[in-house]
């Protein structure tokens, strides 16, 4: 496409800037206020920079890699459970839904939320608990920082820029998840809700994946408040459903029930708080979440997956033999760097052996873990 078509097809389009302003609200982050890349780039003709951000987490090696690392169920149980990937997308979904309601920017919010968990290791928080006790002496592991570096550093782009260079925004919102209790303003709103968006979509994924896998039944659930509130709308709105349509059903009224709520109490809020900026709204003690009713439910909702779901016999083996497997793995990679991809053998010049070899087990999917534990380490 030449210049001249560029521009035509610039005029044809609403710019981002229009298109915000009629959309968002005051308080959005719009990105005529973006703060900009590291590295200098031109405009896209038709597309924001926050859309080109979400587009570059989209195509990245690592993103794609989230379609095969678990996300609590390990593949062995079955193939009906959520992948990283699938848990990702759910998230992006609901933030999106949640964002358009309340004129928050939604191209930044799945940039944001496409990002949260692309730096999880394989095996889920088992993996990551395994990684941060091995690295313990070079600074530990938190796949929050690592999809910071992931983005910044390993993953290659068609330029000479290190990194997806992504915008300030969309940086400085993974860097809030790596400490959550850092003092000064909050984060942007954007940020704030893919957060709550996240604790929305697993409360309901890992009730439904437990429940369909047969590690509790959907009776025992309605022993939690909120379980037995939406099991109790849906018998009330429907009549003769099948035990696997209860599930759905009760499963659809989790996150209706958990979306709805946020969207009365924020929009309600941010309605009579009327700040002017995303700014102003950093800089208050509004926080993006659930009513305090709701929020307590939450609690003991997770409090139940916790001890009867997260910490299942079936699951705990699987915890145990994948950090068994990973301590091994850094052993002996740290013993042997040439073990390594190359990639790694050269980053361990940089960062060393140690920080290269937690990096190269962290990017790895479950299978290919497998498989590298077997060629090398399988006694």
């Amino acid at each position: 496409m030449n210049s001249s078509s560029l521009s035509n097809l610039s005029r044809q389009l609403a710019t981002t800037r229009h298109r915000e302003s009629l959309l968002l609200a005051p308080c959005a982050m719009h990105s005529c206020d973006s703060a900009g890349r590291q590295f200098d780039e031109p405009e896209h003709p038709y597309r924001g920079p926050f859309q080109r951000d979400r587009d570059r987490i989209l195509h990245s090696s690592a993103y794609r890699r989230l379609s095969g690392k678990m996300q609590v169920f390990t593949g062995r149980m079955g193939d009906y459970h959520r992948t990283r990937l699938t848990h990702t997308q759910e998230v992006a979904t609901i933030a999106r839904t949640i964002g358009r309601a309340l004129g928050l920017n939604e191209d930044l919010i799945e940039a944001l939320a496409l990002m949260h968990d692309i730096g999880h290791p394989p095996y889920g928080h088992a993996g990551e608990d395994a990684l941060n006790q091995a690295a313990h002496d070079v600074g530990g592991f938190s796949h929050n920082q690592f999809a910071l570096t992931i983005v910044q550093v390993l993953e290659v782009r068609y330029t000479e820029t290190p990194g997806l260079n992504l915008t300030q925004e969309v940086l400085e919102g993974q860097t809030a998840r790596v400490d959550k209790e850092a003092s000064g303003p909050r984060p942007l709103l954007e940020v704030q809700l893919v957060d709550a968006s996240d604790s929305t979509t697993y409360d309901a994924h890992d009730t439904d994946d437990a429940v369909k896998l047969g590690l509790v039944t959907l009776e025992e659930m309605a022993q939690i408040p909120l379980i037995a509130e939406c099991l109790d709308f849906v018998n009330r709105q429907y009549n003769g459903l099948n035990p696997k349509q209860l599930r759905k059903a009760v499963v659809h009224r989790l996150i209706d029930r958990q979306v709805t709520d946020m969207l009365e109490r924020c929009g309600g809020e941010l309605g009579t708080r009327g700040f002017r900026s995303a700014t102003e709204a950093m800089n208050s003690d509004f926080l993006i979440g659930p009513g305090r009713e709701l929020a307590e439910q939450k609690t003991e909702l997770e409090s139940f997956l916790h001890q009867r779901v997260y910490r299942h016999a079936e699951l705990i083996k699987v915890r145990e033999q994948a950090q068994a497997r990973i301590k091994l793995m850094f052993d002996g990679f740290v013993s042997d760097p040439d073990k390594m991809a190359p990639q790694y053998r050269r980053r361990a010049d940089i960062v060393g052996v140690r920080r290269a070899a937690v990096e190269f087990i962290a990017g790895m999917t479950d299978h290919y873990c497998e498989q590298v534990f077997e060629t090398h380490f399988a006694r």
